[in-house]
């Protein structure tokens, strides 16, 4: 096998692995700074629905895989995700060898899917201890989203106290997953400091705050399944 062209060069990159993901790793943390940033505005203006780290690393991967194209050698480059690639088991066992001598790629953590450890705790500060609630994005669409329906005299209340009336108080945010069609916008800074000035609700310091509307609330509590 070791005549084997392909296998000869994977035996080489192999060897050199561990020092290219360590300069690619620098790379990367050279941006990290501007990936939390957009990941941290997405989260305030989406919802506690939305995993930072998760988008981070989603991000990061798209990175690569773009990069492949400075390969390409003209056919079309079909992205695929590290464990998907078809690796010889020299190559992989070179890998692990290097690995147990003390490469300076950090390990897998047990339990994290394959592909899904790009970034460790020293170029990416603060995101382990992101462990926000992962459901479906938030909904955007349908009547309860019709602009038409906000005006002057349009009502709000905090998702808060609707949490409460409809008997969710004990779980946050629970009503935000069971009705993901619902209108909510989610409170600024600003917006925060205002609510809290007027004692409409306490600090919440980093904690997400939204509006709904008071209408879709009533609606709900009179359904049957709140009555």
């Amino acid at each position: 096998s070791f005549t084997d062209p392909a296998v000869s060069m994977d035996l080489l990159r192999a060897v050199l692995q561990p020092s290219i993901n360590e300069e690619i790793r620098g790379v990367f943390n050279k941006y990290m700074q501007f990936f939390q940033k957009a990941a941290i505005n997405v989260r305030n203006n989406v919802g506690e629905e939305v995993d930072p780290e998760q988008l981070i690393q989603e991000t990061c991967r798209s990175c690569l895989e773009q990069a492949k194209l400075l390969f390409s050698d003209g056919k079309k480059v079909v992205p695929r995700l590290p464990h998907e690639q078809a690796v010889p088991k020299r190559a992989r066992q070179m890998d692990e060898e290097l690995n147990r001598r003390g490469s300076p790629v950090p390990k897998k953590r047990k339990g994290r899917p394959p592909g899904q450890s790009l970034s460790n705790d020293r170029g990416v500060s603060g995101m382990a201890a992101w462990k926000l609630k992962v459901s479906e994005p938030v909904r955007r669409d349908g009547p309860k989203w019709d602009p038409s329906r906000l005006n002057e005299t349009t009502t709000f209340v905090l998702g808060s106290r609707a949490n409460k009336a409809l008997g969710m108080g004990g779980t946050r945010g629970r009503l935000y997953i069971k009705h993901p069609h619902l209108f909510k916008y989610a409170a600024d800074p600003q917006d925060k400091h205002w609510l809290a000035e007027q004692q409409h609700m306490r600090a919440t310091g980093g904690k997400m705050a939204y509006l709904l509307i008071e209408e879709d609330i009533r609606d709900l509590a009179a359904s049957d399944d709140y009555r």
